[in-house]
């Protein structure tokens, strides 16, 4: 664990019983960013982040709840949701964080391969959570995009895209991290 003793709040926000994959979440994100780790439940309305007319949540209404409930700490917050996601500007996303901030929000929903009509893929679906839950929590620690389509701060708009790049920073990216204090 980091000698700062930071810490991750895992929030799951309606997971249904994809809630089986935030312990073994749990212990990549704690080897990855070498933070301490626990879950809780969301202390906000998840409903309000709801648009009837899309039929998805707005993750930034999300992500505002997030930062909400955790204002009077120094912890990082990531949600985590079954639920599908977008933002006013965007058809869907994959998750959003705060850039150098305390919070981000990913969703499972379009990370399943059973979404796109093939069969149920459990170990596809678990790294593709892993790669943007850990490119979601870059963006906390002030990572940018990153041009190196193999590291997991490159930008995806698309599923493939995921698969394409790995689970890890580039060197590039992992200095910058350490520049934060992290291990």
């Amino acid at each position: 664990m980091s000698g700062g003793g930071e810490r991750l709040h895992l929030v799951p926000i309606y997971c249904g019983s994809r809630a089986e994959l935030l312990q073994p979440l749990a212990r990549r994100l704690a080897a990855t960013f070498g933070v301490e780790i626990d879950q809780r439940p969301p202390g906000f309305d998840p409903e309000a982040a709801f648009d009837a007319d899309r039929g998805q949540y707005n993750s930034r209404v999300l992500l505002a709840g997030l930062l909400r409930e955790g204002r009077h700490s120094s912890a990082r917050l990531l949600g985590v949701t079954a639920v599908d996601l977008f933002i006013p500007v965007l058809t869907f996303v994959f998750g959003e964080a705060q850039l150098q901030g305390r919070a981000a929000v990913v969703s499972m929903a379009r990370l399943d391969t059973a979404l796109y009509g093939l069969p149920p893929d459990p170990d596809r679906l678990f790294e593709r959570l892993v790669k943007e839950c850990v490119h979601e929590l870059g963006h906390t620690y002030g990572l940018l995009h990153c041009a190196d389509g193999r590291c997991v701060m490159a930008s995806s708009t698309y599923v493939e895209q995921i698969d394409l790049k790995g689970a890890e920073f580039c060197d590039r990216c992992r200095r910058r991290l350490k520049g934060t204090g992290l291990p």
